[in-house]
C-alpha cells in the first residue's frame, strides 16, 4: 500500500460551516475547531450531524493490490479519477515489480510465461488467459477523491482489517490535517 501526492481542500472552511446550525449571525463564525465541531464529527455513522466533513476533500494516489481494490470498490464514493490498466498494458508491466511480496515466485514465474507467449502470438486467447492470471497480489496505482466523511466510514470498518493494506490505509487516514481532532477525539492535533 502506498500513498502519494495527497491534496486537502476545504478544511477551514467546512469547521467554519458547520456552525450554521447554531449560528444567528453567520459573519463572524471562524474555522476555530469547538467542542460541537467535535462532537459533530465523532457523531455516529449515518446521523448526518457529521455532514460538514464532506466539505473537506481529499485527493490522493493510491497504491493496491487487485484483492484490496475489488474490497475498496464497495465504497461508492471512493471516486476513481483515472487508474492503472491492466486492460491496455498487462503485457507491458514487468510483473515481479508489480507484484506484492505474497505472491510466489512460481506464480510470476507462470504469468511471465504467459505474458512472453502472448507477446510472440499476440492471440486473444493468449492474452486472456494472461489477463486472467494475474494475481491478486498485483498491485496498481489510482488517483482518487473522497473526502473526511467517507474516509471515518472506510476507518471504522476496516482499521482492524485481516489485509494488512486496509490498516495501514486507516493508519495513514489519522496523518490527515485534524483528522484526529475532528472524527476520533483526540484534543488537539499536539495531543495525537
Amino acid at each position: 500500500m502506498r500513498v502519494e501526492n495527497v491534496n486537502v481542500y476545504g478544511l477551514e472552511n467546512a469547521i467554519r460551516v458547520s456552525k450554521f446550525p447554531m449560528a444567528v449571525d453567520t459573519e463572524n463564525l471562524t474555522s476555530e475547531i469547538t467542542a460541537n465541531t467535535k462532537a459533530m464529527g465523532r457523531c455516529p455513522q449515518g446521523t448526518a450531524h457529521d455532514n460538514f466533513l464532506n466539505g473537506i476533500i481529499v485527493q490522493f494516489d493510491l497504491t493496491f493490490t487487485n484483492k484490496a481494490w475489488v474490497e475498496g470498490e464497495r465504497y461508492h464514493f471512493f471516486d476513481f479519477i483515472s487508474s492503472q490498466s491492466t486492460m491496455h498494458r498487462v503485457s507491458k508491466f514487468d510483473i515481479s515489480s508489480q507484484c506484492n511480496k505474497y505472491v510466489t515466485k512460481v506464480i510470476i514465474d507462470e504469468v511471465n510465461r504467459l505474458k512472453e507467449v502472448y507477446l510472440q502470438t499476440k492471440d486473444t486467447e493468449d492474452y486472456l488467459r494472461l489477463l486472467y492470471n494475474i494475481p491478486s497480489g498485483f498491485q496498481l496505482t489510482a488517483g482518487m477523491t473522497t473526502n473526511y466523511r467517507q474516509l471515518k466510514t472506510i476507518y471504522h470498518q476496516r482499521k482492524n482489517h485481516r489485509l494488512p493494506e486496509w490498516r495501514e490505509f486507516c493508519e495513514w487516514i489519522e496523518t490527515l490535517p485534524k483528522f484526529k481532532e475532528l472524527v476520533l477525539g483526540y484534543e488537539s492535533e499536539e495531543a495525537a
